[in-house]
């Protein structure tokens, strides 16, 4: 119950506004392009822009309980500590004697003491940095997770960020693909596209793939077109598709996306593409008919006058204002790879060469932010077997660290280089978020992923096939799915062979007879190496259990082979002959704070309900030679505890001496570890989403854990490890 010393802990903030939107339109707001000029409200604009994207920052999240006229009513806030459910009209005074009418109105509840906001935080060192406008990409597999199923809340609140950006007096940039590439997953779209029969053509005319895009788009243009430029907001230019002229050439495509753009947005706003500045790319990806403006991206080290010369011959007369939408300041790393970097004098002075020139630009990354959950994308190299999965973090080695801080060499290079070439003021130099070493957490093994595997599969998804079916199949969207079916083991060895397994499978035995648990671990095969596995002969008197569980580490982002399912996408054979009689097991993780209430179990479930009908290495040595990897999938728990919310700060989780899996803080999943790899050896920890009291960390550890059984919670994320560390 709501007491009147809750109450003293809350400010209560009474904004009479006027019943027009504080977006509302003005006649004299316009963004155009003419004379090869951007230009904004009657007077010439230069664009000095910079990448933060929404889904890669955790929002400020809390949660009142307040009480209007003896009903209680939640209030979810949002970032800048503005909540996202405002009461309209029946608007109220409270004092601790009772409930009082006034004019109409919002109401605004804010705490008396400051809390972290990075959206807020972000973008005002965004501004600190120089810049006067924020380019976001928007995912559409963020606001659909399901077909019809709508998500704009929390991460996801699309227009809070928006109206935000434009309260801090920024202009936004607006990215809205549908593909969007960026080193997420699928580039954006939604993985239940990839389910679909027959096989949608991704980015083409494909009619039914461009009947989604429709609803798509119908569902998130209404809500952008009353916060364009024109009508009092901050959104300037919207950018068609991604960097198309590298993937393909289908015009029908681009002009559909473009009459779709305009039919609910206007003919005001600037529609743009983005591609590589080449004469291929910006001949197959430009669409400068139908008034849409080409501007284009190229390496940081490059000559930029000669490209934009070169862009003109791709815009209409008049409407070609040079710019870079995409000026690099750092790059993107892969597990197994050193950590990208880029000299900070180098960058600054490559924009120097374009902003001093009355050039526009717009940094890609000005702030990283995080992959959190399983939302990190994949490149490949030579062919789709060449897979490069992409790191949790996303600092990019931009000037504002995935952590927010901006005391390094690159945002002040980058600062200095803004404030010669456009004369705009130097804002004071934010300071940097406080951080917290909350030290070793003590962490124990809770249960095995046998133990409870009918604890935390959903019933509904699990499946049974003659053939392994993949994950978008029967509506496991990302993580893990185990797959199981027995075969009967003659030969002292034998020899499995999966041809396409994305992205990565643990393969176990046992004897039929036997209890599931602790099955014997036999090794991996991967996408990228191995295809087949000697697998040892148990002795089983008969039949022998094979169980596969498949990690799904990303979808491919980028290129010809972004058409990326998961899980086993072959039949799967032994010693030649294809297993049949499959049962697969999705893996959910919800609720893995009650972990420890969980049912313990010794077999596994048969398989009850089904949403999709059945349809038509080395040796022994090698085996024991494989003891990195040793033990099967595990939980862990640890606990740690925060004495109050002034020391709710930002941490990092440390995995050294773990090997590969995925934790999650206070049931939000932080990300992939993979320290065994390497470079990230550490994994961002926002402030957030701590809590006062007791907090806790759930580990799904793949292979086994530190010997010791601890994660060490430090402030200096500037370590890395994995073997080429």
């Amino acid at each position: 119950m709501a007491s009147g010393g809750a109450f003293r802990n809350l400010r209560l903030a009474v904004l009479c506004l006027a019943l027009t939107s504080s977006v509302g339109g003005e006649a004299s707001r316009r963004f155009w392009i003419e004379n090869d000029t951007f230009m904004k409200d009657g007077a010439p604009f230069q664009i000095v822009g910079g990448d933060v994207h929404y889904f890669r920052i955790v929002p400020e999240v809390r949660f009142f309980l307040f009480f209007l006229a003896g009903v209680p009513a939640f209030f979810f806030f949002g970032t800048a500590g503005v909540p996202a459910l405002l009461l309209r009209s029946s608007c109220v005074t409270v004092s601790e004697t009772g409930v009082e009418p006034i004019c109409n109105c919002w109401i605004l509840l804010q705490e008396f003491h400051q809390l972290p906001q990075y959206w807020k935080d972000r973008l005002l060192r965004a501004k600190a940095l120089g810049l006067n406008t924020i380019q976001t990409y928007v995912p559409w597999n963020l606001h659909e997770p399901e077909p019809q199923s709508w998500e704009f809340n929390g991460f996801a609140d699309l227009e809070s960020y928006l109206r935000l950006a434009q309260e801090l007096g920024m202009l936004v940039m607006l990215r809205v693909g549908p593909y969007i590439c960026g080193e997420w997953d699928l580039g954006g779209f939604p993985p239940w596209l990839l389910a679909i029969e027959p096989a949608l053509k991704l980015r083409s005319s494909d009619s039914t793939y461009l009947s989604l895009v429709g609803r798509w788009w119908g569902v998130l243009f209404p809500k952008v077109a009353p916060l364009l430029y024109s009508n009092g907001g901050p959104v300037i230019m919207v950018q068609i598709e991604n960097e198309f002229g590298s993937f393909g050439d289908d015009k029908n495509y681009l002009h559909y996306l473009v009459q779709l753009a305009r039919r609910y947005l206007g003919d005001d706003i600037v529609l743009y593409t983005t591609d590589g500045g080449a004469m291929g790319n910006l001949k197959n990806g430009s669409i400068s008919q139908d008034d849409v403006f080409a501007a284009v991206d190229f390496e940081t080290g490059s000559n930029p006058w000669p490209i934009f010369r070169l862009q003109k011959k791709y815009n209409l007369p008049g409407k070609s204002a040079p710019l870079s939408s995409e000026f690099y300041t750092g790059w993107l790393t892969h597990w197994g790879e050193s950590m990208a970097t880029t000299d900070a004098t180098s960058t600054a002075k490559s924009l120097k060469t374009i902003l001093c020139r009355n050039g526009s630009a717009v940094l890609y990354m000005a702030h990283g932010g995080t992959n959190f959950g399983f939302y990190s994308g994949a490149n490949t190299g030579q062919d789709e077997s060449d897979y490069k999965p992409d790191l949790t973090s996303y600092d990019y080695d931009a000037p504002i660290k995935e952590h927010g801080d901006v005391h390094n060499s690159k945002y002040k290079a980058l600062r200095r280089v803004i404030h010669e070439c456009i004369g705009s003021p130097l804002h004071p130099l934010p300071s940097d978020i406080e951080k917290a070493n909350y030290g070793l957490v003590k962490l124990q093994k809770v249960t095995s992923l046998f133990d409870i595997i009918a604890n935390i599969s959903d019933p509904l998804r699990c499946a049974v096939s003659e053939h392994p079916l993949y994950m978008e199949q029967i509506g496991q969207m990302f993580g893990f799915l185990l797959y199981m079916s027995e075969y009967q083991g003659k030969l002292p060895s034998s020899i499995l062979s999966i041809p396409k397994v994305h992205d990565r499978a643990q393969v176990f035995l046992s004897c039929s007879t036997d209890s599931v648990r602790n099955p014997r671990y036999v090794g991996v095969i991967e996408r990228w190496s191995s295809k087949t596995l000697e697998i040892p002969n148990l002795g089983c008197s008969a039949n022998t259990s094979l169980y596969i569980l498949v990690e799904n580490m990303g979808r491919i982002n980028y290129g010809a082979y972004i058409f990326d399912r998961k899980g086993i996408l072959s039949p799967i054979q032994i010693d030649g002959v294809t297993l049949h009689h499959w049962k697969m097991y999705p893996l959910t993780f919800n609720s893995l704070d009650n972990l420890p209430k969980l049912q313990l179990i010794t077999q596994m479930p048969d398989v009850r309900a089904s949403k999709v009908s059945v349809i038509h290495g080395h040796s022994e040595k090698k085996f024991q030679e494989s003891s990195f990897y040793l033990n099967e999938p595990e939980f862990y728990e640890g606990h740690f505890h925060i004495d109050s919310e002034s020391e709710m700060k930002d941490t990092f989780i440390s995995f050294r001496g773990w090997n590969k899996g995925v934790v999650f803080v206070n049931n939000f999943n932080i990300g992939r570890f993979w320290p065994a790899r390497g470079p990230q050896c550490a994994l961002y920890v926002p402030g957030p989403i701590l809590r006062p009291g007791d907090n806790v960390i759930v580990i799904f550890e793949l292979h086994g854990p530190n010997p010791e059984l601890t994660v060490n919670l430090v402030t200096d994320p500037d370590f890395t490890c994995g073997p080429k560390q």
